[in-house]
């Protein structure tokens, strides 16, 4: 089950033959996740595993007798993801015999494929996408650019706040983001103009991805919640916040979001990230409980997940001079005021059917402190305070040639630290 408590495969003292993966910073033979690549240009799309510097051939092992799992066969990810949750579980810990016992050394080094030398693709053909507003500070920070008064709408601690995204438009990291155009109303102005936006944003998120989904009309109980989430990657979800302030009422997000959004290559499944399971978000004093649909007592114990994010921000002078990318804010997913499998209940609890490969997304991850924001529009409050970047420049919000980095991973002692790799985006005019 998804709740059992870690197993061999999470052991620390564990070691790959992969020598490439023994203390590696993103992916130690305790991580394995997937994704869906392309050994050289032209070549068939193949379902992987992260090992250290390599990706593991799935459909290479499956050919050569080591796996016995046509899931892993296919050219996308689905097969895998629709995987009940014991077969999932099964192959995770083969997948880790394989990596660790050198009785399996040779066979398996021929479907060894240098990560370097690979393409990365979409894990899978995303068929809707929905993207939440989960983090009470960020909900709170932004609130107050707008509404000072009343930063919070009045449902936000009752109902998860979400809006449905534009699938066709989720690309992989890395990523160009052309500048989008749209309406936007300046201040100085009584008529709204039409160009290209001057106040694109980031937006550091978390996605999830459903494994089994709910036939229309069914719901699903906060306390399996987690068992319909295969796993999760960074996501980042642009914005262009002057499009946005003008076009949101009386519908909410449109045109200002649904030009792009990047995901990480990598997906961390919820086998690996059993071990880094916290409680739900601690309501502050006086705020509601969850209505009971919500409430599930598994989910309040183990809901949250420890991950450390971070965003970094590179502008095209910082790398002519061969300066490193700056860090701009540092959260973590258990700043969440809802928890991931809420976000699954309620999303389901109309009826709604979620399929296999749907992707979630947690909104902005922020925290409490100014250095926990997870966008331009929270760190430069709404581009009064401007950012200070390495050789003297400033940014209210990103420039044509900006880089954007989102990384990711879970550490706790005992066990080792996993990665989700990175999520980059460039900004082109």
């Amino acid at each position: 089950m998804l709740d059992n408590a870690p197993d061999r495969t999470h052991d620390p003292q564990l070691r790959s033959w992969v020598e490439s993966a023994n203390g590696h910073a993103d992916f130690p033979v305790q991580n394995l996740p997937f994704c869906v690549f392309q050994s050289a240009p032209n070549a068939e799309r193949c379902v992987g595993t992260a090992i250290g510097d390599s990706i593991l051939d799935l459909r290479a092992c499956q050919a050569d007798g080591l796996i016995d799992n046509p899931a892993v066969t296919a050219d996308s990810l689905r097969s895998v993801m629709a995987l009940p949750v014991d077969e999932r579980g099964a192959l995770r810990a083969r997948l880790s015999e394989i990596l660790s016992d050198g009785v399996h050394r040779e066979a398996a080094r021929g479907c060894l494929v240098p990560a370097a030398s690979a393409t990365l693709c979409l894990p899978v053909d995303i068929g809707d996408y929905t993207d939440f507003f989960a983090s009470l500070s960020h909900a709170i920070n932004v609130g107050q650019l707008f509404r000072p008064d009343k930063p919070l709408p009045p449902n936000y601690k009752y109902v998860p706040v979400g809006y449905h995204g534009r699938a066709s438009s989720i690309g992989v990291s890395v990523a160009r983001v052309k500048r989008p155009s749209g309406q936007s109303k300046p201040s100085s102005s009584d008529m709204p103009v039409f160009g290209p936006s001057a106040a694109l944003d980031y937006e550091l998120e978390m996605g999830f991805f459903i494994g089994c989904g709910n036939r229309v009309g069914e719901t699903i109980p906060v306390d399996t919640a987690r068992q319909h989430i295969f796993g999760l990657c960074l996501l980042n979800d642009w914005s262009a916040r002057d499009i946005q302030s003008w076009e949101y009422p009386p519908l909410g997000p449109f045109l200002a979001k649904s030009f792009a959004t990047t995901i990480s290559p990598w997906i961390v499944t919820m086998e690996a990230l059993a071990p880094y399971r916290v409680p739900a978000y601690a309501r502050p004093e006086g705020d509601p409980a969850p209505l009971p649909y919500l409430n599930g007592a598994e989910e309040m114990s183990a809901g949250g997940i420890d991950v450390s994010l971070e965003v970094y921000l590179s502008s095209k002078s910082m790398r002519a001079g061969g300066l490193e990318p700056m860090r701009v804010s540092q959260s973590n997913l258990r700043n969440l005021y809802w928890t991931l499998g809420q976000l699954v209940t309620h999303h389901a609890s109309n009826g709604c059917n979620l399929r296999t490969g749907d992707l979630l997304g947690s909104g902005t991850v922020s925290g409490h402190g100014p250095e926990e924001r997870g966008c331009l529009l929270e760190m430069t409050r709404g581009g009064a305070t401007p950012l200070q970047l390495p050789g003297g420049e400033t940014r209210r919000f990103l420039e044509d040639g900006d880089e954007v980095i989102l990384r990711g991973y879970c550490k706790k002692d005992g066990f080792a630290t996993i990665s989700f790799g990175e999520c980059r985006g460039v900004v082109v005019a």
